[in-house]
């Protein structure tokens, strides 16, 4: 995101330690000493209540210099041999990008030393909080995800549920509540509230239902590898929810992939949501408002003919110039000249700032909870 004004987005890293942080696993971002703040106190709720194998390889000026490879693959076998982890993931920061860190052969060199699944997702500290996740959960899916027993009837995979999205408030726990009112049971979340043993039976599920746009990617890898079908859209507000509910039906009993979140008609011209490509399309067909995806996904998968993607900042506040009610995260107030600001804390965008303010929005009433 090109910005003066405004806040920006997540890094690819912290989305890494976000996906993985409740699966067992050891994350290991390489990285110089002291960056493990921005992944675990200020991106990482869960930090303060749960405990998870995120470390730092504390990586120097001399050991970038003068590329010391085998410090930072024996330091991670060690702390392995100590903590028994189920895997190990490690990814990466700006400064080995730059010196040309050889990731895959390290994790190689890792799993042939510890005996333990070892694999890297290609970060560099410069994308936005969704590649890293998205690449974390496509390696846990490839890596973990087994064909085993007959597909359980109305059984859905949730994917894309991490607290940079969701906060740790009871959205994700509504999410599965909404699912059982309509019928259906959960086999897996990725990657909140659900375990490593959950997760690799995904391919037995009859649907999944995409609720960020870093879950896509393994949608459709289930879809491409086991044949489980998806659905985008996250189930806010009532009109909506019941819309999802029935495309989650259909892709059941048809074996199609529908992308629920893009199928809306503006009905409301004056409104404008931004935020992450699937929630905000989904928010936006509840309401009949138009949509500015500022970070995730920006064309057909999720978004519709009316959707806007943007991430510049002058753009920004000119569309938002154009409407009279803009809702999203309080840190884009600044560049919002509008007649009525709703705000809508994301995690990923404001961090801890506004944490006890995110409602949760799942299968309520929108416009009571967002006061419109």
């Amino acid at each position: 995101m090109n910005a003066k004004v405004i806040s920006i987005y997540a890094a690819d890293t912290s989305g890494v330690c976000s996906a993985l942080y409740e699966l067992g696993g050891m994350t290991v971002v390489h990285d110089a000493s002291g960056c493990n703040s921005t992944y675990a106190t200020h991106d990482e709720p869960r930090w303060y209540d749960r405990k998870s194998m995120i470390y730092i390889s504390a990586l120097t000026e001399a050991d970038a210099v003068m590329g010391n490879d085998s410090k930072f693959i024996r330091d991670v076998a060690k702390a392995a041999g100590e903590l028994s982890p189920k895997f190990i993931a490690i990814c990466g920061s700006p400064m080995p990008a730059m010196t040309g860190f050889d990731y895959s052969a390290a994790a190689e060199e890792i799993e042939r030393e510890t005996g333990l699944t070892t694999f890297f997702v290609d970060t560099n500290g410069t994308h936005s909080y969704l590649q890293g996740a998205e690449g974390a959960f496509l390696n846990i899916a490839k890596l973990f995800c087994r064909e085993g027993k007959e597909k359980q009837a109305n059984s859905v995979n949730i994917i894309g549920a991490t607290p940079l999205d969701f906060s740790v408030n009871t959205s994700v726990s509504s999410i599965k509540k909404w699912l059982l009112d309509n019928g259906f049971s959960v086999q897996s979340c990725f990657a909140m509230d659900s375990s490593l043993d959950e997760i690799s039976t995904a391919p037995q599920a009859a649907v999944s239902l995409v609720i960020s746009s870093d879950g896509i990617a393994v949608a459709k890898y289930l879809f491409d590898t086991y044949g489980v079908p998806y659905v985008v859209g996250v189930p806010v507000g009532k009109s909506f929810s019941k819309k999802l509910s029935a495309d989650l039906k259909r892709a059941v009993s048809e074996g199609v992939c529908i992308n629920s979140c893009g199928e809306k008609a503006v009905e409301n011209a004056h409104m404008i949501v931004a935020g992450e490509s699937v929630f905000a399309s989904s928010l936006g067909a509840e309401l009949g408002a138009k949509t500015v995806a500022t970070v995730g996904i920006r064309n057909s998968e999720v978004l519709s003919g009316t959707d806007i993607f943007c991430e510049e900042e002058a753009e920004l506040e000119k569309l938002f110039s154009q409407h009279k009610t803009v809702i999203a995260d309080p840190l884009f107030r600044p560049i919002c000249k509008v007649a009525s600001f709703v705000s809508l804390p994301h995690v990923a965008f404001s961090g801890r700032c506004f944490l006890k303010d995110i409602p949760d929005l799942i299968d309520k009433d929108v416009s009571k909870k967002l006061n419109l």
